[in-house]
């Protein structure tokens, strides 16, 4: 999730205030494509090789990317890896030093041949930081301009100036507000990354501000042909639009220069001290991951991109998943909002046996205090229900092994993180929320794993975030008040950073939760 630039009601002002709008031209839909068969050779085809040695083919190895560090690391690792094909798929990919960096080894492996092709949501044409809004349509068309690359956009503004997209939004507000929010990057069609992380500094620990807590499962083997699936679905279906169609010329050494001038920010970014800029020979530690991946089966889900709407599937294999829990249910969320049926089934669970924890962002830790602000008013019911809750710490010890990375120091820590692991058996990983809007109107995607030894990994690292210096455990008090417990460190109203937030944790009580 990302903090919303301006208020919607300024931004509609300054929309009616500006003259006309380029318009989207009407799209001949492309042909369609599907992923190409996993490469033969290269260092993701060895890898995969190691991972079929140790399990039957219909098992693939997978790791979890615990730290902000190596979200970054694993996934330049892929891209550098890669031998014929890249396919990313992406809700935000910022402008920034990280957004950079990985967009420059994405044009390197096009240029040495590799396939690329990219949807992101058009959402990512406006941003560019926390402090500007850019329109990028230029930059998607260079991309898109290079023989090897294609960039296409979900749910694409047919108005392309920033006030058209305001009045767009006000306008064809249901269908604007659908949102592509899956999170995936698949590399030869043998190795994936699936999880919570867009891409940008907040998601790797790069940000002075401050820094997510975030989860990735990396994948080699036939997980990657599902999520292979999941891209094609999208790349074929009407809801994107090529960046061919915006219409724009582009002079055949304007990606040179893109490439130039990016090359030149990043050397000057300090923050990228401990990553390479340029490409590296990962043969070594990838075949090294191979052999200490935990392996299993695995099912890619994800909402599916329909004629005029969204197939919202995710949810029933989050039901699913959770009916089949015997003994205990771990899950890591940042936000929740659980409504009356899905505390009903927690609460069956619990009464035949189940133990159910929870860890959430608080008031203290989150990025998007609107969500506190209906999240807030289940916490008293998911107490009484027998569930565990947990509240993360914005000053959690964990801050400087998982959210920050070094040399980043930041101000405080959030929760982006969506886990759950089940008995100790299975585990989903991905880019669901607990809330109305991921539950009903974004497009969202996750992978259940069926393997012990992961679901052991994931449910110690949840446990270990659960501990007194990472989180508030919320409880009842004699009197029947809550009570936010993290050791001696005892408070009698929801924690806060600062005054501004308890305004905001009121005032969007008016707001509807599907909103953010």
């Amino acid at each position: 999730m990302y903090r919303k630039p301006l208020p919607v009601v300024i931004l509609l002002c300054l929309a009616c205030a500006t003259g006309g709008c380029a318009r989207l031209p009407p799209a001949t839909p492309a042909a369609p494509r599907v992923a190409t068969e996993p490469a033969a050779r290269g260092v993701l085809a060895d890898v995969e090789k190691v991972v079929r040695a140790r399990e039957p083919a219909d098992t693939s190895g997978f790791a979890l990317l615990d730290s902000n560090d190596e979200g970054l690391r694993w996934r330049l690792a892929l891209i550098d890896a890669a031998a014929h094909s890249l396919d990313l798929q992406y809700y935000l990919w910022l402008g920034d030093a990280s957004g950079e960096l990985l967009l420059e080894r994405v044009i390197a492996a096009a240029e040495r041949g590799v396939a690329v092709r990219i949807i992101v949501d058009d959402l990512s044409t406006m941003l560019a930081d926390e402090t500007h809004i850019v329109i990028r349509d230029r930059l998607a068309a260079i991309l898109d301009s290079h023989p090897n690359i294609e960039f296409r956009l979900f749910n694409a503004w047919q108005e392309r100036s920033l006030p058209g997209r305001l009045f767009d939004s006000v306008t064809h507000a249901e269908r604007v507000n659908q949102r592509m929010h899956n999170k995936l990057l698949i590399a030869d069609n043998r190795a994936a990354i699936i999880g919570g992380r867009n891409l940008g500094d907040h998601y790797f620990g790069l940000s002075r501000e401050f820094n997510f807590r975030d989860l990735d499962v990396i994948g080699i083997g036939p997980v990657a042909r599902q999520a292979s699936g999941v891209f094609d679905r999208f790349w074929n279906s009407r809801w994107v639009t090529p960046a061919a169609a915006l219409g724009i010329d582009v002079d055949a050494s304007e990606l040179a220069r893109q490439r130039q001038a990016m090359a030149s920010r990043l050397a000057r970014v300090a923050v990228l001290e401990h990553f390479p800029l340029e490409r590296q020979d990962w043969r070594e530690a990838l075949l090294m991951l191979g052999a200490e991946m935990h392996t299993g089966s695995s099912t890619v889900h994800s909402d599916s991109p329909d004629e005029g709407e969204l197939d919202h599937h995710m949810p029933e294999a989050i039901r699913t998943l959770l009916a089949s829990a015997r003994n205990e249910v771990l899950i890591i969320n940042a936000y929740v909002i659980p409504g009356e049926h899905a505390l009903a089934r927690i609460r069956a669970a619990i009464g035949a046996g189940v133990r159910y924890r929870l860890l959430t962002n608080s008031l203290a830790s989150h990025d998007v205090p609107a969500v506190n602000a209906h999240y807030k008013q289940w916490r008293e019911r998911l107490i009484d229900s027998g569930v565990e809750v947990h509240e993360m710490r914005p000053d959690a010890a964990i801050r400087r092994s998982t959210a920050d990375t070094a040399p980043v120091e930041a101000e405080f820590m959030g929760l982006h993180a969506k886990a759950m692991a089940i008995d100790g058996e299975r585990v989903l990983i991905g880019s669901m929320n607990l809330d109305p809007r991921s539950w009903g109107i974004n497009s969202e995607m996750g992978v259940v794993i069926e393997s012990p030894g992961l679901a052991r990994a994931l449910a110690a690292l949840i446990v270990r975030d659960l501990a007194p210096e990472n989180s508030w455990r919320v409880t009842r008090d004699a009197d029947g008040g809550l009570r936010w417990i993290a050791g001696a460190d005892v408070h009698m109203e929801q924690p806060a950073r600062d005054f501004w937030q308890r305004i905001e944790d009121i005032v969007f009580m008016a707001f509807p939760p599907d909103l953010y």
